[in-house]
């Protein structure tokens, strides 16, 4: 864990692996598989690619990244789109399956992969992206690999229309006064501070100091324990890995960012009212000047739990994801 969505080059990410979306011959061809091979050294990647070839539909096969920042390559044979009755997804799964099981098996800790077969194969990226994300998001609740989608442009990248716009029109319908909203607190909170304050309102420091509530962290562990939840299960579901939810659990005056408080308020399932309590846990609160706090919000109030499903969305909207 975790899994981010990004939009970078692929062949410049200094990670384990990087995938390269292959034909069955394992040649050098255009696209993401042409620049891969160029960046690693095309003569050299092409012989280490001739002794594994051919490598069937739906399989993956490793070699050596060469000049590529990434140690290694894996070559992850993708589907030609039929229409979508020949079997196409079962062999786009079979693709994400055995690179990331090459990737196990060979104790790498990081990899990148493209939208496999939605360039010249015509895979219809928003089908692509789906099942990308949940094979996976399956594969990283059995594993600490650090998973990463990779976007060479926003064009490339299709949410859901009808998602789209459903989260737009929530933004839109809240945010609108909100600057008008804002001047008036701010007014008010100048108001106060010209008011002079009364004799003896100000408690001593230590008795303030002593009425602090439950920090982020003992909210956090007793909720889990309420919900008869594993630590393991809830910070996977959050898209955290193991050593920071270790630095949580030891750490009682911890303080996450809001991205990782709310990763952990959607993976407990809570509703708004309880998320706004525990993100004041950690100083925070949601805001309707925020546009990422009114999309996370819409989510929460749809019951949505998939916090990949949320980030695709975090993602089109170039708003920061959920997760460490």
């Amino acid at each position: 864990m975790p899994l981010k969505i990004i939009r970078e080059n692929i062949v410049r990410l200094p990670v384990d692996a990087i995938v390269n979306a292959a034909n069955p011959a394992l040649r050098a061809g255009g696209g993401v598989c042409g620049a891969i091979f160029d960046a690693a050294g095309r003569d050299a990647l092409q012989r280490a690619c001739d002794a594994l070839a051919p490598c069937p539909t739906g399989h993956a096969v490793l070699t050596p990244g060469f000049d590529l920042p990434a140690r290694h390559v894996i070559h992850a044979v993708g589907p030609v789109w039929q229409g979508g009755g020949h079997g196409e997804e079962a062999l786009l799964r079979g693709c994400y399956r055995s690179a990331l099981a090459l990737a196990e098996a060979h104790g790498l800790q990081s990899v990148a992969f493209p939208l496999i077969s939605s360039g010249i194969y015509g895979y219809p990226k928003a089908e692509a992206l789906s099942v990308a994300v949940s094979e996976i998001s399956a594969f990283l609740m059995h594993s600490d690999l650090l998973a990463y989608i990779v976007v060479f442009d926003r064009s490339a990248f299709q949410l859901s229309r009808k998602l789209f716009d459903s989260v737009a029109s929530y933004i839109d319908d809240r945010y609108a006064d909100v600057h008008a909203d804002a001047e008036r607190a701010r007014r008010a909170a100048f108001c106060a501070s010209q008011q002079p304050a009364p004799p003896g309102a100000s408690p001593a420091l230590e008795n303030v100091l002593s009425r602090v509530g439950e920090t982020f962290s003992e909210r956090l562990l007793r909720l889990i324990d309420e919900r008869g939840e594993t630590d393991a299960a809830v910070y996977k579901r959050a898209n955290i890995d193991r050593k920071h939810f270790s630095k949580i659990r030891s750490h009682r005056d911890y303080r996450p960012t809001k991205p990782t408080a709310l990763a952990f308020a959607v993976a407990l399932g809570l509703t708004l009212e309880e998320t706004k309590e525990l993100l004041a846990c950690a100083g925070f609160a949601l805001s309707r000047a925020s546009r990422f706090d009114l999309a996370v919000a819409y989510f929460i109030e749809a019951g949505e739990r998939d916090i990949f499903t949320i980030n695709e969305a975090l993602f089109a909207f170039d708003l920061p994801q959920l997760g460490g």
